[in-house]
């Protein structure tokens, strides 16, 4: 009898942490589509605010969650670049609008992503209207951000981070070998230096070459911006960063890169001066992403013409893939959906990615073709990186724009097999032993080193690959593949660059890329139509909730980055996007990013 109360008294209890965590749960999503629902009410005499400490993708929500779950991140979808000019631009035109308001230590972005929203805000300032930047400290990232401002206030003990640009590349070779782990590595391209880490334990002088050309080009386009927004010469810029002229705040303003030393509060007694306040009145700010809701304009559907814009935004990968990458099955499908639409005259591919897949980059490529044959012009614009197998799908277009801090080319490809078996027989005492119905059966086994046989076989199909990227570049540029072979051999170009050897046409952004559809197309009026379609936070969560995996995938990636931080996590990243490497690949050798 006691045992039984005993399953009584559990069976209660679960029954009721069961309803609680019910209760809380849809007390959470109702909250959060409250707050969706809310109407947004943008006041006169209201500031925008501008704080860019989010990662920002191309398209709107178009990436995996990005840090632990709460409710409120269901109702605050990651704004992408798109979005986020379109709502700058809004702004501009607003009356209740009256000026911008930055808080820019850290923010988070790619150099051609900064550089087109700072774009953006140089178009506000013709408005005539205020931008004034705040920070407790600006990393280069940050100033470059606000030095685009008509003042930029600092922290009186913050300090501007000021060092110039240094690529840095970890090699694992040597704790490769520690541990007993082969990297049998086979590329094709003297420039293709993906491969490297795992095979030198420094850069190879071709390598070294690009990336000091790349970085210098870029650095010098970053200090233009700056320099013109301060009203300094790059070479005073130059020297300020190479003699680390800025050591203390206080030189941040001796030298003009800053107005004046303030904290926060006194930078808002400056804001309330601007709109008319008194001392204690309130400030009526918004976040951009608020904002964004009250100025997204609607779509007038009675325009029948459609021009299609296809971001494909992060690693190129086999199959469907997941959010926040570029699944080679599911973008076949979204581009051959476009393609049967007859109301679609244009397709225009945003691309930033530096590649991945070289399969999946071609199944990607055959539909565009197939758009193209089917009368539908293709217009590429390329964001931050467009690079490997980002420029393989890209390079068919009939038009190609690129921002000139473009990372692009790297026309090449690798492959990369693992050997574990003398790690697997030193570290935990497994050996491996076979039989085979053919010399090649265990080709591509970590268990078993690679034959020279097996090597050749591997490198040729390497080097059919490079010749069929060479091939796609040579009908899409109309060039010999001879003159593709002396800018290609994985060689990493800025768009800038790109734009001078034949990879790119014009230098430009995605609004030029619409345009140039539209007038390929012959098109006087026409709406845009965005793929892939997203998914709001809540729908992801619900997919969690009702066992969809790739969700769940997401999320846990998120947990992981929260823990991590974003410096550490790139690593983890790029670890696990070698460990799920099939086949040969077309990907970019680095990671990019401004400090």
């Amino acid at each position: 009898m006691q045992q039984f109360f005993k399953f009584i008294f559990a069976s209660c209890l679960g029954t009721l942490l069961a309803i609680f965590a019910m209760t809380f749960l849809f007390g959470g999503l109702a909250a959060s589509l409250g707050k969706r629902a809310e109407k947004v009410d943008v006041k006169s005499n209201s500031v925008l605010k501008l704080t860019l400490s989010d990662p920002i993708p191309e398209k709107t929500n178009n990436m995996a969650p990005t840090g632990t779950f709460d409710f409120s991140s269901l109702s605050d979808s990651p704004l992408g670049l798109t979005d986020m000019v379109k709502t700058i631009e809004a702004a501009k035109d607003d009356d209740n609008i009256k000026g911008i308001y930055m808080e820019l230590s850290e923010p988070s972005g790619g150099m051609a992503t900064m550089s087109v929203l700072r774009d953006a805000l140089e178009d506000f300032k013709e408005s005539g209207k205020f931008i004034i930047a705040f920070g407790n400290y600006y990393t280069q990232g940050g100033y470059y951000m606000a030095s685009v401002a008509d003042k930029v206030y600092l922290n009186p003990i913050g300090p501007l981070m000021m060092q110039g640009f240094a690529a840095q590349v970890p090699f694992f070779k040597n704790m490769l070998d520690e541990w007993g782990i082969k990297a049998q590595v086979y590329y094709a391209g003297k420039f293709k230096s993906a491969t490297e880490p795992f095979r030198r334990t420094n850069m190879s002088e071709e390598n070294r070459l690009q990336v000091s050309e790349y970085l210098n080009e870029g650095y010098d386009m970053f200090l233009e911006d700056m320099a013109k927004s301060r009203g300094k010469t790059v070479s005073e810029l130059k020297q300020i960063v190479n003699d680390y002229s800025i050591r203390k705040s206080e030189d941040a303003v001796t030298y003009g890169l800053v107005d004046e030393l303030m904290y926060k509060d006194q930078v808002l007694d400056v804001l309330r001066d601007k709109l008319g306040l008194e001392d204690d009145d309130k400030i009526e700010g918004i976040s951009i992403k608020k904002y964004h809701k009250a100025a997204k304009k609607k779509t007038d559907f009675s325009i029948k013409n459609k021009i299609a814009v296809v971001y494909a935004e992060g690693s190129i990968v086999d199959g469907q893939g997941e959010t926040g990458n570029i699944g080679g099955d599911r973008y076949a499908k979204i581009i051959r959906k476009i393609r049967e639409d007859d109301k679609v005259k244009a397709i225009v591919l945003r691309v930033n990615s530096g590649g991945g897949s070289a399969l999946a980059s071609e199944i990607i490529l055959r539909e565009l073709q197939q758009a193209k044959e089917d009368g539908k012009n293709v217009v590429v614009s390329m964001g931050d990186v467009a690079a490997s197998g980002g420029y393989y799908i890209a390079c068919e277009g009939d038009k190609i724009f690129a921002e000139p801090n473009t990372i692009t080319g790297s026309i090449g490809v690798f492959g990369l097999l693992p050997g574990l078996n003398k790690f697997m027989k030193d570290e935990i005492g497994i050996t491996f032993d076979t039989v085979k119905t053919g010399q090649y059966a265990t080709l591509g086994s970590p268990f078993f080193d690679v034959s020279a046989a097996e090597g050749k076989l591997v490198q040729q199909s390497v080097d059919d690959i490079y010749e069929t990227f060479k091939q796609r570049v040579s009908a899409g540029r109309d060039m010999t593949v001879e003159d593709v072979d002396k800018i290609a051999q994985g060689r990493v170009w800025t768009g800038q660059k790109a734009s001078t050897i034949g990879l790119v046409d014009e230098l430009g952004g995605l609004n030029d890329a619409i345009a140039a559809a539209a007038e390929l197309a012959d098109l006087e009026s026409y709406r845009v139509k965005e793929y892939p379609q997203t998914k709001e936070p809540l729908q992801q969560l619900m997919d969690e909730l009702t066992g969809n995996k790739d969700n769940a995938k997401a999320y846990t990636q998120a947990h992981i980055k929260a823990q991590l931080g974003d410096e550490f996590y790139q690593y983890y990243q790029r670890a696990k996007e070698i460990k799920e490497m099939q086949g040969i690949q077309a990907r970019m050798p680095f990671m990019i990013e401004i400090k």
